[in-house]
């Protein structure tokens, strides 16, 4: 396991985490979040020599232990900014607790977002190994 690339990559974790709270409206989020796991599922095939999928999933941990944490600490700043997911929240289990609320969902949403960018980082593997082998590359 190439854990230092886990780490590296996983600081675009902690970058979105605080533009999320401050600067990225909910419905941008999903672009960045796709050029992000399309440049880590580059560096992941480039820089790693297999367990492609499983980088690819703890980096998705990763990411998700520095957004639950940065959403925890400010998160009445990213309510005040999040006025929809505010009242979603409103209407899920704990609603006066919204920090609890994170905690719990931040682990659930790292693990699917870390299939998805295993499911890129061993695509990307497969691009990458079929242009070394016909010598495009």
């Amino acid at each position: 396991m190439n854990w230092k690339l886990i780490f590296q990559l996983s600081l675009f974790g902690l970058a979105m985490a605080f533009a999320t709270v401050y600067w990225i409206p909910p419905h941008w989020e999903p672009a960045f979040w796709i050029v992000i796991f399309v440049i880590c599922a580059y560096c992941i095939a480039k820089r790693c020599s297999g367990k492609f999928f499983l980088h690819g999933l703890l980096l998705g941990i990763a990411n998700s232990i520095w957004i639950t944490a940065v959403h925890l600490l400010l998160a009445k700043t990213y309510l005040a900014n999040h006025p929809e997911e505010a009242d979603m929240m409103t209407r899920m289990p704990w609603p006066k607790h919204p920090r609890i609320l994170m905690a719990v969902t931040g682990p659930f949403v790292g693990v699917i977002s870390g299939i998805i960018l295993g499911i890129f980082a061993l695509i990307a593997s497969k691009i990458q190994k079929r242009g070394t082998v016909s010598g495009v590359r």
